[in-house]
């Protein structure tokens, strides 16, 4: 592997073979795990990289991510802790993972802006949230932009009798679509409130400022926020000057990264694996609002724990018939049988769009199968087990242990 050339892909399946890879060779070649990957990470200096099949790494600081994640899981304590579990008849394993994601989507994009009489900003885009929490984050941004409280702005989406156009939501592009729109349409929509403005003022739309979020000339005495300028212009029988349709194409991918790391302690009597510690560092970009992007990270995590340990869909070998027809049967991560996810924001800015947006949410499952199987073999590995098919379920992880004591000859 040359040097500056290590990265794993956003797909989480690919991550997984990609880092159970490195740790096979780590393993074999006589490396740390941790050394091996350093020496193979991109670093900044050399960003914006592009890769072996010509992906182009916007920006990144892969080496600081790992080094953060390990700091925060207590790498070096872990020793002591492994010990610890020893003395308790447990086996304690430690993972890690690196990752890279592309986030690109659907490329075309629209906003609808209309400041209205009624002291209400409609933001009309063609995204879709379906628990992301567009409602807040989106009107955060239009809020900075217009000077407008959140409140009194109303986001508008899915209903296709109002959205024209636009590409819903996937691959981490919303937030990256939208705030870049909104970047476009708030210089219109200023200069629009400043013709209102110079309308009622009796003066030229040159002279009229927006400054501290209100219009104003040195001509009058008289300002107005965005609000007050609408409800003022439909008094005087100038409506429709406060509405604005922006659209943009983005083709430029960017792409979120970060780093995991894993305990998990093994019961060998009984194959039972219980996440211990878990920490996961994630650069997106500019984060808009921390609170929901650590959301997404914890379940995102949680839904990549699930498929690692306990998803399996069994089938009926005769009749194909499903045998996990409820959650009475199919397994699910729970609270209570997961850790509190330690997470971290990392805001390296992307150059490829006004506010440095790269993605948050998918990068909060990509690591989470290769860390989770790692830590699990590794705290195997002093039986001989290698290698472990997910999902790593009770039963799978004391066949595995009971095969290892029969190859070695133990009871």
């Amino acid at each position: 592997m040359p040097t500056n050339a290590y990265r794993s892909s956003g797909r989480p399946e690919v991550t997984y073979a990609i880092e159970r890879l490195t740790d096979k060779a780590a393993s074999e070649l006589g490396f740390d795990r941790a050394a091996l990957r350093r020496k193979n990470l991109i670093g900044p200096p050399v960003m914006p990289y592009a890769n072996a099949v010509g992906a182009r790494y916007d920006s990144g600081e892969y080496e600081s991510n790992m080094d953060l994640a390990t700091r925060n899981a207590d790498w070096d304590g872990f020793a002591a802790r492994r010990r610890e579990a020893e003395a308790r008849g447990r086996m304690l394993g430690l993972g890690l993972a690196n990752y890279v994601e592309s986030s690109i989507g659907a490329p075309r994009e629209r906003t609808e802006m209309t400041v209205t009489p009624a002291g209400r900003v409609e933001v009309v885009i063609g995204t879709q949230p379906n628990g992301q929490g567009h409602e807040t984050s989106f009107a955060q941004v239009v809020s900075d932009l217009l000077a407008v409280p959140v409140e009194n702005i109303d986001l508008i989406t899915g209903d296709t009798d109002v959205v024209s156009l636009g590409g819903g939501s996937h691959s981490g592009r919303s937030m990256r679509h939208a705030a870049t729109l909104f970047a476009m349409a708030a210089p219109e929509l200023i200069g629009k409130g400043k013709q209102v403005t110079a309308r009622i003022l009796g003066t030229s739309a040159d002279e009229v400022a927006f400054a501290d979020g209100r219009f104003a000339s040195p001509r009058s005495n008289r300002s107005f926020d965005f609000l007050e300028l609408a409800q003022e212009a439909a008094r005087l029988g100038l409506g429709g000057g406060l509405a604005v349709v922006t659209d943009n194409e983005m083709h430029d991918p960017v792409f979120p990264n970060g780093c995991a790391v894993c305990e998990a302690e093994v019961d060998p009597e009984t194959g039972w694996v219980e996440i211990t510690r878990y920490a996961v560092v994630d650069d997106v970009g500019r984060c808009i609002n921390p609170m929901i992007v650590h959301g997404q990270t914890h379940g995102g995590a949680a839904q990549g724990v699930g498929q690692a340990m306990w998803e399996e869909c069994a089938l009926d070998p005769a009749s194909g018939q499903p045998l996990c027809g409820s959650f009475m049967d199919y397994g699910m991560p729970r609270s209570d049988n997961l850790p509190s996810f330690a997470t971290e924001i990392v805001e390296v800015l992307s150059p490829t769009n006004p506010f440095g947006i790269k993605a948050g949410g998918e990068g909060g499952c990509t690591p989470v199968l290769a860390v989770v199987v790692s830590a699990i073999l590794d705290a195997l590995a002093p039986l001989g087990v290698r290698d472990i098919t997910m999902p790593a379920t009770p039963f799978k992880v004391w066949q595995a242990i009971q095969q290892a004591k029969i190859g070695s000859g133990g009871n």
